[in-house]
């Protein structure tokens, strides 16, 4: 049952990479020749934008090597953590994060930079653009949490 439920955490990590890779891929093919801003909607546009810094631009400026490591030391200890878990829904938040950080380290790897296009706006204000990755992250994070609050006592063995 265990590997049938971490077979389950692999599936969503392959979804999110694929997704995010796929995005990303369209993003950087439709935005780039000429440069331009798609407006979806009054509040969402699609831009091309690279970030060198982790999400939301944080860390810019660092050596990539210590970017690139950081993020797959965090990855693997992850990957250890939702083999470890019975929970689901731990393990779901886990390869939520897995995927979005497989798929920024990848950029990172190809582009030394991440690409970013999802660029939100309420009256003059922009978020920092950001990416299918990144979404997930965010989910996976704000699981993490939920699970912690009001999740119970728990085994992971």
């Amino acid at each position: 049952m265990k590997h049938r439920a971490f077979v389950f955490g692999l599936i969503v990590i392959a979804i999110v990479f694929g997704v995010d890779q796929w995005t990303k891929a369209l993003a950087i093919d439709g935005l780039s020749n000429p440069l331009r801003v798609i407006e979806v909607t009054p509040f969402m546009n699609f831009v091309l934008a690279w970030n060198p810094g982790v999400s939301f631009g944080l860390f810019q400026g660092q050596a990539p090597w210590v970017m690139i490591a950081v993020t797959a030391a965090i990855t693997i200890g992850f990957g250890i953590w939702m083999w470890r878990t019975r929970d689901s829904m731990l393990r779901f938040a886990l390869a939520m994060i897995i995927g979005g950080a497989v798929g920024n380290l990848v950029d990172r790897l190809r582009h030394g930079a991440v690409t970013d296009f999802i660029d939100l706006h309420v009256a003059g204000y922009h978020w920092p653009v950001f990416n299918i990755a990144d979404s997930a992250i965010t989910v996976g994070a704000a699981l993490l949490l939920i699970d912690s609050l009001f999740g119970g006592k728990k085994s992971t063995r």
